[in-house]
Order: structure tokens, then C-alpha cells, then sequence
């Protein structure tokens, strides 16, 4: 029954992700846009209007999620077989891509909002389907991280209300003293979302879910929603300067990169990864070019989820082993997944010709184009360089040459796993090309320098090669300084202030606030007061009859003594 119904919602969603490509392309071709308005309910003058917005960016989109979401749900059929809940596994999954495809595709606030909810909402069930101590923290710092989005979003409706609708499209040259507070607001949930500097901490926590889930949100879901809502408020960020956030992105992409080479959980790394393709699409969007951005969240959408399906049979093989350190030599075991692994890591990397690399080469050019100062030009080629090193670390340890200590399980491919990853990978090799000419039919002459044109590819190699001599110096046993692990590893400390600072202190207030206002006066002096006074005479009464009887019998003892004597 449970592989039927698995069956059935990859069929529903696999076709609907064809069908929406191909209304997209036709969009995109005559540069048509459907606004789908229903009329909910009217009552009086005031009216219940959802309305759903089909141009081609957000059926691209829309089509994306669904092949993902199609792909993901015909490998959980046999990552999942062996659960008892695999059926609420599926509706959990299945509602995320719902609320995932209702954000898209509104034009309205509310809507984006109920869709935007219902994200954090079914993300927090799926982090904590394991049902351990370590997934209910992770779950409460997800979905707490992303209320603060939630409310700004609330803000920003409510600064909408004093200007008569919350289409978006009506206020694309619209400027006044609010908009500013308002694109404010939308930067900040959007960086909630997005798991930008200071909100990061939540994404390497969001692990905790199982791994076929991870694949979604850290591909095309969840994590993508708030640079989607920036790429369709793109048009504000024209009207004001916005390089304090394009620091921050840039800072975000750094650090993830710098954290993901000393990290040795292999999810861990692979969502730091994410972290840091999010940085970048940022960091472009606040330069001023949206399209480049989202045409960089199609192309490494596909990618990063068959990094994240070949990473979830790699640790199934290993007996649920995350660790890289236990791993190696996988490609005389499982070639297949291997392969696809590999795959996905070039097309991480930048490989010229694969996925990845036209979209992240067009952002390099025009990120040297645009003139920005050397920090924010150096931070952007570190983090290239950076991408190559733990890409190539994780290669190193789980696929070729080092020989960990985990025994390897009797687990091995099989045909619903392997037919997911055939499909990702194609997408992996050929969507970077096929978008860039859907999306950019004529091409941009960018001009650089020759050296400039080549220092990405050289970035690169060189991060590969050190990457490669990273993980023989830790192999050999040249342990890294414990007080640097320690900064790079736990993301810059922000974990310590954004989560353990502020619950420590804030936790340690409520409880004294409980103790004197709950617990404490208000409860003994008015609704208690009879019943503790009344405890309280009978503990008296109790206590003078005990201590009666034993002073009879003391005075008698003593006069018996007396008398004798």
C-alpha cells in the first residue's frame, strides 16, 4: 500500500513539473503573465480574494520544486521502507511542497504569508520526525529562528494596510516615507529564512530531519524562500543603498565556506555548502541583478539534491555513520552513487561545462564588472577557492583513497534510489545551459582582463589541491589548533549568541518571573490562602499532641526516678 501512494504523489507531482516548465517556456518566449483572480467571498463591500500570479519566473520555479519534490519522494519509497510512519512521513513531505508552491505563486502579502508559515510549520514537524532529544532543539531553533521572519512579514502587511492592497506589483515605483521600513523588514525575513549572518546557526541544526527531507529544504525549499521574496522585491532595493547587506551576505558565504573545511559531519558540510550558494545568490541580488540570482537557485537547486540523495545512501551504507572520518573507499562498493557524487560536486565547484559553472562564472564576471571594492572582490574569490577545498576534502575522505574504521552494511543501490539520482544528475550536467539560453537569449559582452577571465578556474584548482593536502595533513595526524577548530567549526561562535546566550539568560528570567508571580504571592495569598491555613492548623495541632505525649512521658520518667531515689 505505502509504496503505492509513494508511486502515485511522484507521478502527480513529476507531471505537473513538465507541464508548468513547458507554460513557463511558452511565458518566457511571448513575455505573458496570467494573474488568476477567485472571489472567495463578499460580504457587504469587503471582499476574500486569493489570487495566484503565473509568469514564467514563478512556474520555473514552481516546476523545479515539483521534479525535486517527484525525485525525493520515489527514493524516501525505499529510504523510508523500513519506517513505522512513513505514510506521515509522505503527507508531511507533500504539504511542504504545497506551502512551498502557494508561496511562490502569490502576489499578495496575506498569502505569501500563509505560504511562508506553513514552510516553518511543516519544516519543524519533519526536523523532529526522529524523536530525540537533539531533533526537538533543532526543531524549536528552526521554527523560532523563522517566527522572527514571520513577524516581519506581519509588519510589513501592516504597513501595506495604510496604502490600500499588499499586490506587490502595485508598489514597484512606489516610494515614501514607509517603503523604507517596509523593504527593511523584507530584508531581515528574508534573511531569517535564508539562514544569512546573524540567523545562520539554524541550518546546520536543521540536519536533524532525515535525509531524503534535507535534499528539499536544502535545495529548492525552504532555505530559498526568502531569496525568492527578495528577487520578486527586487525592485526596491533600486531605490536605496543596500551594501551593508550585501557585506553581510558576503561575510555569510565566507564563513560557511571557512566552517565547512573544518566540519566533519558529512550533512553538516553539505548544508554549510548550501549555506554559502546562498550567500552568493544574495550577495548578487543586493549588487542589483535578480535574474542572475534566481537563474543561479534553479541551476544549483538540482545539483545540491542529488548531493544530498547520495550522501543519504552513503551514511545508510555505513550504518548510519556521518562521520567522514569513518568512511572511505565507497567507490569500489557503491560506483553508482559514487559516480553521481562526484558529479554533483564538480557541478558544486564550478566545472566548467557542468551545471554550476555558468552560473556562477556569470556571477563572478559580473561581480569584477561592477566595481565593487577589493574586500567585497576578495571575499567572493575566497569563497570560490573555499567551495573547491571541502568539496575535494569530502571526496577525499569518503570516496577514494582513505580507508576509515566503520564496517561497511550489507545496504546497497537499488532501483528506486538509483533512478532518482539518474534523473538529478542529468539536470546536474545540462539544466546550467539550457537555462542560460532560455533566460538570456542574448548574451552580455563582459570584458575583463585575461588574468581576471582565468582567476575563477585557477581558484579552483588550487582550491582542490589544497583541499587534498588538508586531509593528508589531518590524516597524518597534524591535528588542527583546538581554539581555531572551535571558531571555524561552531560558525564564528554564533550558535553560543544566538541560541545559548540568549536562552541562558532569557530562560533564567521567566523562571524567576514564575517563581514570583505564578508560583509564588499572587498564588498563596489569594487562592490558596484558606486551604495552606488550614494545613497549617492541623500541622500545629499534629505537632503540640506529639510533643504532649512526649513530655508526660518524659515528666513521668522523671518523677519514677525521683521516687526511687
Amino acid at each position: 500500500m505505502q509504496f503505492n501512494i509513494y508511486r502515485l504523489w511522484f507521478f502527480v507531482f513529476f507531471t505537473f513539473s513538465i507541464i508548468f516548465y513547458l507554460i513557463g517556456l511558452y511565458l518566457l518566449s511571448f513575455d505573458y503573465l496570467v494573474l488568476l483572480d477567485w472571489n472567495i467571498l463578499t460580504l457587504n463591500s469587503c471582499s476574500i480574494v486569493m489570487t495566484l500570479l503565473f509568469d514564467w519566473m514563478s512556474l520555473l520555479f514552481v516546476s523545479g520544486v515539483m521534479f525535486i519534490s517527484s525525485m525525493v519522494i520515489f527514493y524516501s519509497s525505499s529510504y523510508m521502507s523500513g519506517d513505522v510512519n512513513k505514510i506521515r512521513f509522505l503527507l508531511l513531505v507533500v504539504m511542504f511542497v504545497m506551502s512551498m508552491c502557494f508561496m511562490i505563486l502569490s502576489p499578495n502579502l496575506i498569502s505569501i504569508l500563509l505560504g511562508w508559515d506553513g514552510l516553518g510549520l511543516v519544516s519543524y514537524c519533519l526536523v523532529i520526525y526522529f524523536q530525540n532529544y537533539k531533533s526537538y532543539n533543532a526543531g524549536m531553533l528552526t521554527v523560532l529562528t523563522n517566527r522572527i521572519g514571520d513577524v516581519f512579514i506581519l509588519l510589513s502587511i501592516g504597513i501595506f494596510f495604510n496604502n490600500g492592497s499588499w499586490y506587490f506589483m502595485y508598489y514597484s515605483i512606489f516610494n515614501s516615507n514607509w517603503v523604507i521600513y517596509f523593504v527593511f523588514m523584507l530584508i531581515l525575513a528574508s534573511f531569517t529564512k535564508s539562514a544569512q549572518i546573524p540567523f545562520s546557526s539554524w541550518l546546520p541544526a536543521a540536519m536533524a530531519a532525515p535525509t531524503p527531507v534535507s535534499a528539499l529544504v536544502h535545495s529548492s525549499t525552504l532555505v530559498t524562500a526568502g531569496v525568492y521574496l527578495m528577487i520578486r522585491f527586487s525592485n526596491f532595493l533600486e531605490l536605496y543603498n543596500v551594501t551593508f547587506f550585501l557585506l553581510l551576505s558576503s561575510l555569510t558565504m565566507f564563513m560557511s565556506g571557512l566552517g565547512a573545511c573544518y566540519e566533519f559531519d558529512m550533512k553538516k558540510i553539505i548544508a554549510l555548502s548550501t549555506l554559502k550558494q546562498l550567500g552568493l545568490m544574495m550577495s548578487i541580488l543586493f549588487m542589483g541583478y535578480p535574474v542572475i540570482s534566481f537563474f543561479h537557485l534553479l541551476s544549483h537547486a538540482f545539483f545540491k539534491a542529488l548531493l544530498f540523495l547520495c550522501a543519504g545512501l552513503i551514511i545508510h551504507c555505513m550504518n548510519d555513520v556521518q562521520d567522514i572520518r569513518f568512511m572511505g573507499g565507497l567507490n569500489y562498493n557503491i560506483p553508482y552513487t559514487v559516480a553521481c557524487f562526484g558529479v554533483a560536486n564538480f557541478s558544486l565547484c564550478g566545472l566548467p561545462f557542468l551545471s554550476g559553472f555558468y552560473s556562477k562564472d556569470m556571477i563572478m564576471e559580473f561581480m569584477s564588472l561592477n566595481y565593487y571594492n577589493m574586500f567585497i572582490y576578495l571575499i567572493f574569490y575566497l569563497s570560490l577557492g573555499l567551495t573547491a577545498v571541502y568539496s575535494m576534502r569530502l571526496i577525499y575522505y569518503c570516496l577514494i583513497s582513505h580507508l576509515g574504521l566503520s564496517s561497511f552494511n550489507s545496504y546497497s543501490e537499488d532501483f528506486y534510489m538509483m533512478f532518482s539520482m539518474f534523473f538529478l544528475m542529468i539536470m546536474g550536467v545540462v539544466k546550467g545551459s539550457v537555462l542560460s539560453w532560455f533566460l538570456f537569449p542574448f548574451p552580455d559582452l563582459v570584458c575583463l582582463p585575461y588574468l581576471m577571465k582565468l582567476l575563477a578556474i585557477f581558484l579552483v584548482i588550487m582550491g582542490g589541491w589544497l583541499g587534498y593536502e588538508m586531509s593528508i595533513f589531518s590524516f597524518f595526524e597534524l591535528n588542527y589548533n583546538y581554539e581555531l577548530l572551535l571558531f571555524l567549526g561552531t560558525m564564528w561562535f554564533m550558535p553560543f549568541f544566538s541560541t545559548y546566550y540568549l536562552s541562558s539568560g532569557i530562560l533564567m528570567t521567566s523562571m524567576n518571573y514564575i517563581k514570583v508571580l505564578d508560583y509564588s504571592w499572587g498564588e498563596y495569598l489569594v487562592s490558596r490562602l484558606l486551604s495552606y491555613y488550614m494545613l497549617f492548623l492541623n500541622k500545629f495541632i499534629m505537632f503540640y499532641q506529639n510533643n504532649n505525649f512526649k513530655l508526660y512521658f518524659i515528666m513521668f520518667l522523671i518523677f519514677t526516678l525521683f521516687f526511687f531515689l
